[in-house]
């Protein structure tokens, strides 16, 4: 059975930094492009970074460039998403998803039932 479990959300001050990950079970996790979403009170979800399969390769939208990482690890079958510099207006719901590859992702495509993410909380 697939399953996406976020975590490691939580509280931070503005400029602080924060790492969330999401274990991935139930599917073949090194043959999918995998992404990070996010979404905040009363705003529709958005993609906030997508990554190859191979980790060789990553988009991200604009309003998280050069602040957040994405990255993972297939020996664990985990993605992460590391944020630093955060700002109020980062606080959401994160969630990840996987997709074929990067380029359907950026086009829309979730392959999977959405997971009950993780809470980031950006506030003084």
């Amino acid at each position: 059975q697939m399953q996406l479990v976020e975590s490691g959300g939580g509280l931070v001050q503005p400029g602080g930094s924060l790492r969330v990950s999401c274990a991935a079970s139930g599917f073949t996790f090194n043959n999918y492009a995998m992404s990070w979403y996010r979404q905040a009170p009363g705003k529709e979800r958005e993609l906030v970074a997508a990554i190859t399969s191979t980790g060789g390769s990553a988009n991200y939208a604009d309003s998280v460039k050069g602040r957040f990482t994405i990255s993972r690890d297939n020996a664990k079958n985990t993605v992460y998403l590391q944020m630093n510099s955060l700002k109020p207006e980062d606080t959401a719901v994160y969630y990840c998803n996987a997709g074929p590859n990067v380029g359907s992702i950026l086009r829309g495509v979730v392959l999977f039932i959405w997971g009950q993410g993780t809470q980031v909380t950006v506030s003084s």
